[in-house]
């Protein structure tokens, strides 16, 4: 997986933690003491709740990219007293030579298999599994948060407050700042939309591709497909996010992981 300090010194995470900065500052110090004022108390409102989310969005995406997402481990063997239900199973991995537990799946870059796979994200410079979805996700959901809520700082600014655009370089600006906060709105709204997705039906992105099939052909014969470790929306927020529900936006809170090579399956 590489040196933890070394993934903060990774281009991506660098442009990530960059980007961030930017975004708070125009928003902060631009935007909203453009319009209302850091002085007025609806402007320092909107400040302490800006700055809330942002340094949320900063703290779940330091977790994200120091905790380990989970490796096979050295003790993990199969029970071949008792095989797993459903057609669940553990596979061999021929790249490290040896089983791996089920949702378990080889990466080509960290070169090992992580527990409970869901991608490769270079911009945490880290594997997205068991050890560290609820930190990236809790990332997600404020950086989204964040960039919306910039957004509408921005648009307002811009509508209720006449502004001298004579100046090229200032209306670049502003043009500028428009082009990253919409960008970042669309892009990182819809990633959160996906991993709500997945989150509620307790699968990763690896498994939804490998379900597709299953999906078109329970469709086709006029069934409805359902995963084998969707246990309704309520049980699988609780798997990922923990069983106590104030702890659920707190991307420390990760005592109820547990090894990550078993998953209770659903009887449907």
């Amino acid at each position: 997986m590489g040196d933890k300090k070394g993934r903060f010194l990774s281009l991506p995470v660098l442009l990530v933690i960059s980007l961030m900065g930017f975004v708070y500052y125009t928003t902060v110090f631009v935007f909203i003491e453009d319009w209302l004022g850091l002085s007025t108390s609806l402007g320092f409102l909107n400040y302490l709740i800006f700055s809330w989310v942002a340094f949320m969005s900063l703290l779940s995406f330091f977790v994200a990219v120091i905790k380990d997402p989970g490796g096979v481990p050295t003790y993990f063997a199969l029970d071949w007293e008792n095989p797993p239900k459903h057609g669940v199973t553990s596979r061999y991995c021929d790249k490290c030579s040896t089983y791996k537990p089920p949702r378990s799946h080889h990466c080509r870059v960290c070169k090992r298999c992580v527990l409970k796979m869901d991608h490769h994200c270079v911009w945490i410079s880290n594997c997205v599994g068991y050890g560290n979805y609820k930190p990236f996700i809790i990332f997600i959901l404020h950086a989204a948060t964040g960039s919306i809520y910039s957004t509408v700082i921005f648009v307002s600014s811009i509508l209720q407050k006449d502004h001298d655009f004579s100046r090229t370089s200032r209306k670049l600006f502003y043009v500028l700042c428009g082009f990253v906060m919409i960008s970042l709105s669309l892009t990182i709204g819809t990633l959160l939309g996906w991993h709500i997705y997945l989150l509620t039906h307790n699968m990763t992105t690896i498994e939804y591709r490998e379900a597709v099939r299953a999906m078109w052909l329970a469709r086709k014969s006029g069934q409805k497909y359902r995963h084998h470790f969707d246990l309704g929306v309520y049980k699988n927020l609780s798997q990922i996010l923990g069983p106590n529900m104030f702890k659920w936006l707190c991307p420390m809170a990760l005592g109820h992981l547990k090894n990550g090579t078993e998953f209770p399956i659903s009887n449907d």
